[in-house]
């Protein structure tokens, strides 16, 4: 749907030019779920508004459908631009209902009004606001008004739903209804969706595919679950629960080793199996327990005691789990 090719994009600062996009290639998968994070001034508005043919790069390609954008005339770039829902904040009209906010771009495109009306009516119910649909914007919550910003840029059939920062400014329960309503404009309608956004917690909420953008260029991409099994990803470092244990908490082990459990029965079953398979003590040092969309993620450091540690570990790992040994911080197994 979307491939980036080698973008750079700079602007004019105070002290010269800045590099905000430097060589950028990044693939959007269609009907996937493609997050993009990174810390603040790391370009990720810049990409979005790239992305959303808002702006032209210095150089490199953006590609919709296999079209070079850069190569379209202008009425083919505004047919291309329509393949691309928007998600704005802040900009919903007050004296519109929430049902009339959304059925705004139809109006303009000139949609008579059964059809706006079944349209409209079916994404209020995607967004789980049918119930608010004569409401006014200045009587809903901002977790309300935002879920109706994701409507309205849904509204024209989009292949790409880009969303920048989605859940700023949103408490817990007002962002978790974005991030569902995002979830299912790609299930139910088949969206692909793009969501740039500074909070580690947002990607491993909804996303399917991660990209992290530091100071203008992409320092690691790919599947998150695959990422997420990589000792050295800085995705993993990111998402997964830290270990942060007390000076002297490793010892008297047999043997220390950081281990990734991925899914349900992984989590639930392969510590106590091993325990009682190999005769071993196995003990959690630190870490702790997430999700990675629906799929439940721990990340442990264990601490295991017995004649057949080695073998414990072992075992897990040819199970799917990835085990790390931590040298140096467990004493000599007995024979």
């Amino acid at each position: 749907m979307i491939t980036v090719e080698n973008l750079s994009k700079s602007f004019w600062g105070n002290t010269g030019p800045v590099v905000a996009i430097d060589d950028v290639t990044l693939d959007v998968p269609t009907g996937t779920i493609t997050g993009v994070v990174g810390p603040s001034g790391s370009g990720k508005s810049t990409l979005a508004r790239l992305v959303a043919l808002q702006e032209r790069p210095d150089s490199g390609v953006i590609r919709v459908d296999g079209f070079n954008t850069a190569a379209l005339d202008p009425r083919r770039l505004r047919a291309a631009r329509r393949r691309i829902g928007v998600v704005t904040q802040g900009d919903l009209l007050p004296q519109r209902t929430a049902a009339g906010n959304i059925a705004l771009p139809l109006e303009q495109a000139g949609v008579d009004g059964p059809q706006r009306r079944e349209k409209v009516g079916k994404l209020l119910d995607l967004i789980g606001l049918t119930d608010k649909a004569a409401r006014y914007p200045d009587t809903l919550t901002d977790g309300q008004r935002a879920r109706v910003e994701v409507a309205r840029a849904l509204v024209g059939d989009p292949g790409l739903l880009l969303a920048d920062d989605p859940t700023r400014s949103l408490d817990s329960d007002g962002a978790a209804g974005v991030l569902t309503v995002l979830d299912r404009a790609r299930a139910e309608l088949g969206a692909t969706v793009l969501v740039v956004t500074s909070d580690a917690g947002v990607v491993r909420r909804i996303a399917d595919d991660v990209v992290l953008l530091e100071d203008g260029k992409v320092t690691e991409s790919g599947n998150l679950l695959s990422l997420v099994q990589d000792s050295a990803s800085q995705v993993a470092r990111t998402l997964l629960p830290s270990i942060d244990v007390p000076k002297g908490a490793t010892a008297g082990y047999d043997r220390v080793a950081e281990v990734v459990l991925i899914g349900f029965a992984a989590v639930g079953a392969l510590l106590p199996e091993a325990t009682a398979r190999f005769g071993s003590t196995i003990s959690v040092i630190g870490g702790g327990l997430t999700r990675v969309g629906e799929t439940p993620v721990a990340r442990f450091l264990l601490g295991v005691n017995g004649g057949w540690a080695d073998q414990s570990l072992t075992w897990i790992a040819e199970r799917g789990g990835v085990v790390r040994p931590q040298v140096g911080l467990a004493r000599t197994v007995a024979a």
